[in-house]
């Protein structure tokens, strides 16, 4: 589900679920699990790479599993969901996103809660199209693709809901630079590596978790309900079936496990 490797205290984080990285409830308590965990490394492990087994860095959410699970599979989700995205989001060293093939929604926010997001050319597309699917963003997402976009970059994403290739992902702020998919992984590494080296690790841990402290706070007085509640209705009404019908029928990127 997922693979680590830790070399020279860079650890490579691999999500390795399924064809395409899908989010379900047993994903996201791993990434949490997983992330808590380098984090504690002190000394082991000095900064962390995130990337994609397969043709995916993360397709989205599962939305089989959603509608198949109805109101108490959603009400046990979001929540994992949520905590994946601030275990990456909230981890006092550098993370840097090697995205090697489609990241959309879930997939894309998780890239955004990095420190530094680095996107093969070609390989897929980007983007955050929750809105289209039917459902809202959960809040800690939300907060997330604000933080890295800015309100008016996160709105302009967020109601477009539109997938991008990577050369326009890049002038959307998106993704920060490009690679060829042959030294992407190399690439992430590298700057990993750069940003552990030059910055004293206190140092760094302190400054991201001032410049997140605002964010943090509002995500610690945050409750849902009303989240839950239209992701259910959702899963119940037949929106998310009929996109996910429209998508396969259509062969888009996203396929049933988006956002």
């Amino acid at each position: 589900m997922i693979e680590v490797d830790v070399v020279d205290g860079i650890a490579v984080v691999r999500l390795a679920h399924g064809k395409v990285n899908a989010l379900d409830l047993e994903l996201c308590r791993a990434i949490e699990r997983t992330m808590r965990d380098l984090d504690s490394r002190e000394g082991l492990v000095r900064a962390v790479v995130v990337t994609g087994a397969g043709r995916a860095f993360s397709a989205g959410v599962d939305l089989k599993r959603v509608v198949d699970g109805g109101a108490a599979y959603v009400a046990e989700f979001l929540p994992a969901l949520s905590g994946a995205f601030r275990s990456v989001f909230d981890l006092g060293k550098p993370v840097v996103a090697a995205v090697n093939g489609h990241a959309i929604a879930g997939g894309c926010v998780l890239a955004a809660a990095c420190d530094h997001r680095i996107m093969a050319s070609g390989t897929g597309r980007i983007g955050v199209p929750e809105l289209r699917v039917g459902v809202p963003f959960p809040y800690t997402a939300l907060e997330i693709m604000r933080f890295a976009l800015g309100p008016v970059g996160a709105r302009h994403a967020i109601f477009d809901g539109a997938n991008h290739e990577p050369e326009a992902a890049l002038a959307l702020g998106l993704i920060d630079e490009l690679s060829d998919p042959e030294t992407l992984l190399d690439q992430a590494v590298a700057v990993a590596r750069r940003m552990a080296t030059d910055i004293a690790a206190d140092a760094f841990r302190y400054t991201k978790a001032q410049l997140r402290h605002e964010v943090n706070e509002r995500l610690d007085r945050v409750a849902e309900p009303e989240t839950v509640r239209l992701w259910t209705t959702a899963a119940t009404d037949g929106r998310i079936r009929a996109f996910m019908d429209r998508t396969v029928g259509s062969g888009a990127p996203t396929q049933p496990e988006a956002p």
